[in-house]
């Protein structure tokens, strides 16, 4: 029932004596944070969490953390926003146009009496969030050089300690360590415990691949889960685990999920395991196959040493042959030095001056006469003879008689 107060104004309430509601004259008016406050809790009592279709318009990303965007449809519009807590579990923020799925509850925010709705999950159809999560991801990486395959390590063929970085309630722990000790009882496996999937499993697995590292007593380091649903998985495509491993400083093994499963750590990883089975056999020798690849490495060897030993052998029975050669050829050479200088001497011999009808003549000591002068009249000497010696006494000795010079002109006549 309407009233007029004293000033004029209408007044509307109870009739006078009941008790007045908060609000309900000037004398109770309420604050406009409890206003906001009270349709808060009404409209939050009167919509439970729900999930709502629509396209995402106009997405702004604050540098708090929070998320804000309008989910729209061809006849409305209602204003969306996500907090960073709720952020952090969504894998990529949406692009204005995509048609999405979000889980939340429809309340008021008391600071400016918005109507919004309050999202806590976000699916885009198909696997649009996840795929562009990824893409992001692995550009963010190859511009920094991480996944270049030049990059890849080689892994240490007798590794003396591993580190293997998963659940330790997990069944890929337990496959690790049952192929490791089938293949090899001398491997030291060190397992280091990290969360795999959920909250905080980034962060967990980054301070656990640091932690390796910080070690330096370990030759490899598998990281790995067993398999599950894509966003069990996630943990191993967030960008901040990818750059962990890349700078680990021992070669790494990526063993996440089933072989379908292919994750960023697999691309940036030295080795990728399809399964974590697969990266115990990839790690461990086996000590069969080392026994049989020795004794395959003794048979090589053995051959190469007898097929080196056969080269040796030809190769200095050629040279053997090759420096009788040489030597007949030397000889020969110095045969002929030998004959031609033994007929120069031969030539220039006294024997063969006497052969031609000269004489030499002697004292009886044996001192060559060659001059007039020494022959004394009288006197014995031997004249040597090309076959024979004549006993001689020196007469009256006189000068050569003067021969004439024969033109050739003279001569031809």
């Amino acid at each position: 029932m309407a009233g007029r107060r004293g000033d004029g104004y209408p007044s509307y309430g109870p009739p006078a004596g009941a008790d007045e509601a908060p609000g309900s004259a000037p004398e109770s008016a309420i604050a406009v944070h409890t206003l906001t406050s009270a349709a808060k809790d009404l409209i939050e009592g009167a919509f439970p969490a729900l999930w709502v279709r629509g396209e995402v318009s106009d997405f702004k990303a604050h540098r708090n953390g929070h998320w804000y965007f309008a989910l729209r449809d061809a006849d409305a519009q209602v204003k969306c926003v996500i907090w960073s807590s709720a952020a952090k579990r969504i894998p990529a923020p949406p692009d204005d146009g995509m048609q999405v799925l979000a889980y939340g509850q429809m309340t008021v925010w008391p600071v400016r009496g918005d109507l919004q709705f309050s999202v806590r999950a976000l699916e885009a159809a198909g696997d649009g969030l996840w795929r562009k999560a990824l893409e992001r991801t692995r550009l963010s990486l190859e511009k920094d050089g991480l996944l270049d395959p030049a990059r890849k390590r080689a892994l240490p063929a007798f590794p003396r300690r591993i580190a293997v970085i998963t659940s330790p309630d997990g069944a890929a722990m337990h496959d690790i360590i049952t192929v490791a000790r089938s293949r090899s009882a001398d491997v030291e496996l060190v397992i280091v415990p990290a969360k795999v999937q959920g909250e905080g499993a980034p962060e967990s697995l980054v301070a656990a691949i640091e932690r390796v590292g910080r070690w330096h007593d370990a030759d490899l380091l598998i990281i790995g889960r067993g398999g599950g649903a894509r966003e069990d998985l996630w943990a191993f495509n967030d960008e901040r685990v990818a750059r962990a491993l890349a700078g680990c400083p021992i070669p790494t093994v990526s063993a996440v999920g089933h072989e379908v499963d292919v994750t960023i750590c697999d691309l940036v990883a030295d080795v990728r395991a399809a399964t974590p089975s697969a990266a115990a056999e990839i790690a461990v020798p086996s000590r069969r196959e080392v026994v049989a690849r020795v004794a395959s490495l003794g048979t090589r060897l053995a051959g190469a040493a007898r097929r080196r030993e056969e080269r040796a052998v030809a190769a200095l029975s050629q040279v053997q042959r090759r420096l009788g050669l040489a030597a007949t050829r030397v000889v020969e050479r110095r045969r002929s030095r030998i004959e031609a200088v033994a007929g120069q001497l031969h030539a220039l011999s006294p024997l063969q001056t006497l052969a031609r009808g000269f004489a030499v003549a002697r004292t009886l000591e044996g001192a060559t006469l060659s001059g007039r002068d020494q022959f004394v009249p009288g006197a014995p000497f031997d004249l040597w003879l090309r076959d024979g010696i004549v006993s001689a006494v020196a007469g009256a000795a006189r000068p050569l008689p003067e021969v004439t010079p024969v033109s050739p002109a003279e001569e031809g006549v």
